[in-house]
């Protein structure tokens, strides 16, 4: 048996590297019930952008970002409206049951 295998942590931020990828993965943390999974995910999207200038295209300081990008935060409508916009993302509704 080999004792000396080392892998390396998933690191989702890794592989966020073009506007298509961000945007599915966001489109798929948002159909996760758990509101834990979209706050994840932006803040892995913002680590992947950068937070420091996440920060600085939301006008929001990075402290007040991370505390709302934590799990359990109750990011306030209005923040989440202005990290999808410095992210390059439009949130969207579509119908549950298609006619």
């Amino acid at each position: 048996m080999c004792t000396n295998l080392r892998t390396d942590a998933f690191d989702a931020a890794d592989y966020l590297t073009d506007d298509e990828t961000i945007a599915a993965y966001l489109t798929a943390a948002l159909e996760d019930p758990d509101p834990d999974a979209f706050l994840a995910a932006v803040k892995d999207i913002a680590r992947a952008r950068g937070m420091a200038q996440l920060a600085r295209d939301t006008g929001l300081g990075r402290e007040s970002l991370y505390k709302a990008l934590s799990p359990g935060a109750k990011p306030r409508f209005e923040t989440v409206v202005k990290v999808a916009h410095a992210l390059g993302v439009r949130l969207e509704a579509k119908p549950l049951h298609p006619a």
